[in-house]
């Protein structure tokens, strides 16, 4: 494994810790200076982060998440309202000792249910293989820092 990997969390040990003189111990193995060849990690990251590519998998993203967000937000405030200012609406019995609000209220998991299999279905068709494909642009970028 090489340490200068962005995802080895070398920084781990050492952090706020003093060296005797009141300054702080650098982070890292000791000895290791950060090359300066080519890009850095921070800069392929960055120009992954600005490309078409990966904004089109965020614009995927939000064109499910917001719109999902709202309908379900306003689905279980639609249902707190109507107990709150109709109460014997939601007493209205449906079947036996079971009534509206409980009809309602199971339908507010069901619908979580369905919202999550929608998600992971549209994450599925819509956006998971463009992401695949800029993490290993991105992992190729990264390998070729150390050499």
């Amino acid at each position: 494994m090489r340490l200068d990997d962005p995802w080895y969390d070398a920084l781990a040990s050492g952090w706020g810790e003093l060296d005797g003189t009141g300054g702080f111990v650098p982070a890292g193995p000791p000895g290791s200076v950060p090359s300066q060849r080519g890009h850095s990690a921070a800069d392929i990251y960055l120009e992954v982060q600005r490309s078409e590519a990966f904004q089109e998998v965020r614009r995927r993203y939000r064109r499910f998440v917001i719109p999902a967000t709202l309908a379900f937000l306003m689905w279980y405030l639609a249902y707190v309202v109507t107990a709150i200012t109709a109460p014997g609406l939601m007493a209205r019995p449906v079947a036996g000792a079971v009534n509206v609000a409980m009809v309602a209220g199971l339908g507010q998991f069901l619908t979580t249910f369905l919202l999550t299999g929608a998600y992971a279905r549209h994450a599925r068709l819509r956006r998971d293989r463009a992401a695949l494909d800029l993490r290993w642009d991105t992992q190729e970028m990264t390998r070729g820092i150390g050499r």
